[in-house]
């Protein structure tokens, strides 16, 4: 499958990974060598003090260097940066391996113009996961599907996958974590994914949530009460951002993006 434009691009958002990186990409990399399209890595090396960047030029990616803003932002860079006909966003420490990706492309290529990886329902597996770190995860998404989004059953696993034209759609809508989000301290775990998928809710576009296998990396950055706190920020802040009429959520072209 030849083409000029890449089928797939692969984004990964990255601060200070230059430790958990290296296994991420030789990974990737040795899925796509058997696969028959054309496909780019872009990484986003969101601020790094480490040598991110550095270490991920030397696999020969594309690496795009910006401000500390936190992933949100990092994953909008990359995702209007990407030329390929899908984009599937990932994390750096490939907490959901790659070899799910084919789950979440047949539901694109059935019609679905976004399909997350789920860590929720029949065929998803938690790896390794503290039992208070689900507790905080199901609590938080019971707050999110009371305050912004419906139907959705895990909408933070960093696993999804979305047509171009989809995303570059959604990704120019986004405030939170626009143009103007500020430069940060530390490292941020943000609920981006929530405005990202309000908006897909809000513009008419199906979501297909597809089961995955997810491991719990022993180095995440999540600290419980800080992030905590920023998350459910975020998740008022899209609820405000609505009712303000900050969206424009003009419908989408349904009858172009519904499943077939």
């Amino acid at each position: 499958m030849m083409s000029d434009q890449p089928f797939l691009s692969i984004v990964i958002p990255a601060y200070n990974e230059e430790r958990r990186l290296p296994e991420t990409l030789t990974a990737i990399k040795t899925f796509l060598a058997n696969e028959p399209y054309e496909s780019e890595i872009i990484v986003v090396d969101d601020g790094s003090e480490d040598r991110t960047a550095e270490l991920a030029e030397s696999f020969g990616v594309t690496v795009i260097r910006c401000d500390h803003r936190g992933k949100g932002f990092a994953v909008r860079t990359g995702a209007l940066a990407a030329s390929g006909a899908i984009i599937l966003l990932c994390d750096a420490d490939l907490a959901t391996p790659i070899e799910e990706w084919p789950r979440l492309r047949a539901a694109i290529e059935s019609g679905y113009p976004i399909a997350i990886g789920s860590r929720e329902g029949v065929g998803a597996s938690r790896e390794g996961e503290p039992w208070y770190r689900h507790v905080m995860g199901r609590v938080f998404n019971w707050i999110i599907r009371l305050v912004a989004l419906r139907g959705i059953n895990d909408t933070q696993c960093g696993f999804k996958a979305l047509r171009r034209e989809v995303a570059r759609d959604l990704f120019q809508r986004v405030r939170i974590y626009g143009d103007d989000a500020p430069v940060l301290r530390d490292a941020a775990v943000t609920a981006y994914d929530v405005e990202l998928l309000f908006l897909a809710q809000r513009r008419g576009y199906p979501i297909s949530e597809i089961p995955v296998r997810w491991r719990y990396g022993s180095e995440t950055k999540v600290n419980p009460l800080r992030d905590s706190w920023r998350n459910l920020r975020d998740v008022l802040r899209v609820r405000i951002n609505d009712l303000c009429g900050r969206y424009d959520v003009t419908s989408a072209p349904i009858e172009e993006v519904a499943p077939r």
